[in-house]
């Protein structure tokens, strides 16, 4: 240690004098100056031990003392017996918790300061050359999951990651044959230390002479770790359970976790359909920046002749998929979809997914609104009943405002008498519309110039003359029922009843022959 036992009894005592502590309490140095790897801005890291079976707490108080650091840990004898049981009683060892590994390690290496005839007979509850085993296995099992990740990464073409994986599955690797030899320490960042008190073995040397991937997979078999050769015809495509697939018109949109909606552009969509599950990766060819992307976003898993690859840093970012920023395109949909940045997009949509779901629904309702008011406004018109127009005019323009609104995911909508005050929760401006409305709902404006621009802003151009032919109603319902699969399926409330009939009818209308 670089600390004298002198130095340590004096900020023991002064540390004790501090606290409340038991009298018969043990006092442990532990972490790196224990280990021997410590140096001047090191922190004193002491764990005192109670002799109870009840919990302690955990937080830890912290004191400056002689110019250093010190931290002060409490655990009851009964804490830590608990966690050294589980951890020497695992039967799955891979899922052993990092941290209840962490505690157990400084234990079981510290020095004793107090009391070391309490702390011997607790480690008594695990021998320490079945611990090392244990991580031996741990380190082994994290060493796999990252160089297999690697293989597929420079199987996709993803070279530079695929040596930043394969460099991290070396360092897991290494830390697991350290702890063959008895250096247990957990944190990666001692590491040349535990490898330059094991320097006599040629493997040290060639740890630091080995940056190729190539090179990292190969010593990392030689370390011990069996189980990922780069061997790339092992990669398996398969579907996660929790990812859904939506077509919308020509745009794709995949769901995942039943919260988030990706949106994918024209490029990334083809690559999409062209995936099939359970092929072997290097079968699938196509785009592999995009797979990449894929896999990192967690839409597609790829998995080693059938167990699942999960690579992750102890003691670094949790294990999950990635989700990257929203993409900020305004508006966000339209009746045929989201709108994607670029034909090479994976767009995360800046709504969740019932949300989503939601607002589509209703801006495929408030174009259905528009084109019923406005056949209602003809007859009307036709029979000189001007209250029955100035009815159907008004709600034209209900229906088209909610339909702008829901396009940029405006959901819940405001009630219909705010619609036109509720243009203010848009972030692009509308002044024409919401002139034209004003006019509308007063009298006077051009209906065909509000509809216009209400779908070119939202997206809607592209909409049906819903009641001028049976072509244009069928359009309708087939607009409708995409997005009502997705609705149903995202639990949402359908915008009326008569939907539930298109559903169960499969996008026909239910008394056709077609529908029986």
């Amino acid at each position: 240690m670089i600390l004298s036992e002198a130095q340590i009894e004096s900020l023991a005592e002064q540390t004790l004098a501090r606290i409340d502590a038991p009298a018969d309490a043990a006092l442990l140095l532990e972490g790196s100056i224990a280990e021997g790897f410590g140096n001047s801005r090191s922190d004193i890291d002491f764990l005192l031990i109670a002799d109870q079976d009840a919990d302690m707490p955990t937080m830890p108080t912290i004191f400056f003392i002689d110019g250093r650091r010190v931290e002060i840990r409490t655990r009851s004898v009964g804490q830590i017996s608990r966690h050294l049981l589980e951890v020497g009683r695992a039967k799955t060892i891979a899922r052993l918790d990092e941290h209840l590994l962490n505690r157990c390690q400084r234990f079981l290496r510290g020095y004793p300061v107090r009391r070391p005839d309490l702390i011997e007979k607790v480690r008594e509850n695990v021998a320490y050359d079945h611990f090392a085993a244990v991580m031996t296995k741990w380190w082994a099992e994290y060493a796999r999951h990252s160089v297999r990740h690697a293989v597929m990464l420079d199987a996709l073409g993803q070279h530079d990651q695929a040596a930043v994986w394969a460099r991290a599955g070396l360092q897991q690797a290494a830390k697991s044959w350290a702890a063959r030899n008895g250096e247990t320490y957990l944190e990666p960042k001692w590491l040349s230390l535990q490898l330059d008190r094991l320097a006599a073995d040629p493997l040290v040397a060639r740890y630091w002479q080995t940056d190729t991937t190539a090179d990292c997979i190969r010593l990392v078999a030689d370390l011990g770790v069996t189980g990922c050769a780069d061997t790339p015809d092992r990669l398996v495509v398969e579907r996660p359970r929790e990812v859904t697939t939506w077509q919308i018109g020509d745009r794709v949109h995949l769901v995942r976790d039943r919260q988030d909606v990706f949106v994918l552009g024209a490029e990334a969509a083809r690559t999409w359909r062209r995936i099939i599950w359970g092929r072997p990766l290097t079968t699938l060819g196509g785009d592999g920046d995009l797979l990449a992307t894929f896999v990192r976003y967690g839409l597609i898993r790829v998995s080693w002749k059938g167990a699942a690859i999960a690579p992750r840093l102890p003691l670094a970012a949790p294990l999950g998929s990635v989700t990257p920023a929203p993409a900020m395109t305004q508006p966000i949909l339209s009746i045929g979809g989201a709108n994607p940045r670029h034909p090479r997009a994976v767009d995360l949509l800046p709504l969740p997914a019932k949300r989503f779901a939601a607002a589509a629904m209703a801006l495929v309702w408030g174009n259905i609104m528009v084109e019923n008011a406005v056949e209602d406004l003809r007859g009307a018109l036709d029979r000189e009943q001007w209250r029955v127009a100035a009815l159907a005019t008004t709600r034209a323009v209900n229906g088209g405002l909610r339909a702008l609104l829901c396009s940029y995911g405006v959901s819940p909508l405001p009630s219909d008498p705010e619609l036109i005050a509720g243009l203010d929760l848009l972030p692009d401006p509308q002044p024409r519309i919401a002139q034209l409305a004003h006019q509308l709902t007063s009298g006077g404006g051009d209906l065909a110039e509000f509809i216009a621009a209400v779908r070119a802003a939202a997206g809607g151009e592209a909409f049906p003359s819903s009641f001028d032919s049976a072509d244009g109603w069928q359009h309708t319902l087939d607009i409708g029922y995409d997005w009502l699969r997705l609705g149903a399926y995202l639990d949402q409330q359908l915008p009326l009843d008569e939907a539930q009939d298109l559903l169960a009818s499969g996008g026909a209308q239910p008394h056709t022959k077609a529908a029986r």
